[in-house]
């Protein structure tokens, strides 16, 4: 169970009364409601988080890499929480770390951080097949075949 002395509860209200409001929020204020709310029920928000994260990281800072490596890195921590919770949830993992990959890539440095990636990725892919991973962003948990 959470430890609910730390958990600041009118953030988390706040950020429940703005996920349900009816204007969409922008993705920095999805990601925000996200870390709150992880707090509360990690199993139903950490892949949206994980998602979210990813979204945040190419729509608002594909031109920061460094930043978006970053929000990147906190995609697949979350989703290696969630992973550790629920095994069977490797695809939502799977799919972080191919994004993680995507950005260590892109900036053409980290290369020894690439390398211990892909074999990861190349670990947990066995058995998946480029149909089984829902990459899209927005998708909701990316969970794929969880």
């Amino acid at each position: 169970m959470n430890d609910t002395a730390h958990i600041n509860h009118d953030a988390v209200l706040r950020a429940r009364v703005a996920l349900l409001g009816s204007e969409t929020l922008p993705i920095r204020q999805q990601v925000a409601a996200f870390r709150v709310l992880v707090q509360v029920s990690p199993l139903a928000y950490l892949p949206l988080l994980t998602v979210a994260l990813y979204d945040y990281s190419r729509q608002e800072f594909a031109h920061r890499p460094e930043i978006a490596l970053a929000l990147r890195a906190e995609s697949v921590a979350a989703a290696r929480r969630m992973h550790a919770m629920e095994p069977e949830r490797t695809a939502l993992l799977l799919a972080a770390l191919i994004r993680y990959a995507e950005q260590l890539r892109l900036m053409d440095r980290h290369h020894d951080e690439l390398v211990t990636v892909e074999q990861e990725i190349a670990h947990l892919g066995s058995g998946y097949g480029p149909r089984d991973l829902d990459l899209g962003s927005g998708s909701g948990s990316g969970s794929g075949r969880s």
